[in-house]
C-alpha cells in the first residue's frame, strides 16, 4: 500500500505526548506482521484508544469509527486523511463494511473495537459481529488486542493472529459469526488474565 505521510506525521507528533501521558507498555508487537492484511480486534475504554494503539506499532492502522465523529466537516476531513472511515453502529452498514473489505484486499491493517462502543468501567462488553463478518468475507486473520490499566501504566498486548480456522469458520452465516466473535473475545479476555497474573507475580516476587 502507498505510504500515508499525513498519518505518519501525526503519529510522530503523538508518540512522545501519549507515551508520557499514559505510560504505555506494549507487549507482543512482533505478532503484528510488517505486511499483509490483518484485523486488529481490541477492547475499548477510552476515546484516545485508536491513537495509543496506533502509535505502538510501525504500520498504519485504518480504523472503523462511529459515524457521529464525522459530522463536523473539519474533523471528518482529518479522520479520513488518517485512514479512518465511518460506520453507523445502529444498523448493518454494508457500505462501510464493503469499504474495509476492499482495503483489506489491498493488504491493509485494519483496527476495530469489537465491542462496538466504549466500556465505561473497563469491563468487557458483549462483542459485535462486524469483525467476524469482515474476517470471513475477506479471509483475513484477526489479531486480538487487549489494553488494561495495570498499576500506573496502560498495557497494550497484541496476541497471536487467529486464522479463519482458529475462529471456527466453515461455511459462514450468522451462527458462525457469533461464535467467531466469542472466540476472538475469549482470546482478548485471556490476554488480560495473562497480564494481570504477570503483574502480580512481578509485584510479589
Amino acid at each position: 500500500m502507498k505510504r500515508n505521510h499525513f498519518y505518519f506525521f501525526w503519529r510522530a507528533v503523538c508518540i512522545p505526548i501519549f507515551k508520557l501521558k499514559y505510560r504505555t507498555k506494549y507487549i507482543g508487537k512482533e505478532n503484528v506482521p510488517e505486511e499483509g492484511a490483518f484485523i486488529l480486534a481490541s477492547n475499548h475504554t477510552d476515546a484516545t484508544d485508536p491513537i495509543v494503539l496506533g502509535i505502538g506499532i510501525k504500520r498504519q492502522v485504518q480504523f472503523m469509527a462511529k459515524e457521529e465523529l464525522f459530522r463536523n466537516k473539519f474533523i471528518s476531513w482529518f479522520l479520513r486523511k488518517l485512514g479512518a472511515f465511518p460506520i453507523d453502529r445502529g444498523k448493518a452498514d454494508m457500505g462501510s463494511i464493503r469499504h474495509f473489505e476492499e482495503i483489506l484486499k489491498d493488504g491493509a491493517l485494519m483496527g476495530i473495537f469489537i465491542e462496538g462502543t466504549r466500556s465505561k468501567d473497563g469491563e468487557f462488553l458483549k462483542p459485535k459481529n462486524g469483525c467476524s463478518l469482515i474476517a470471513w468475507e475477506t479471509k483475513t486473520p484477526v489479531i486480538p488486542v487487549c489494553h488494561t490499566k495495570i498499576g500506573k501504566r496502560v498495557w497494550f498486548h497484541f496476541g497471536k493472529p487467529l486464522s479463519i480456522e482458529d475462529m471456527g469458520f466453515n461455511e459462514g452465516g450468522a451462527r458462525e459469526f457469533r461464535n467467531a466473535s466469542r472466540i476472538i473475545m475469549d482470546h482478548i479476555k485471556a490476554i488480560r488474565e495473562e497480564d494481570l497474573a504477570a503483574y502480580e507475580a512481578k509485584k510479589n516476587g
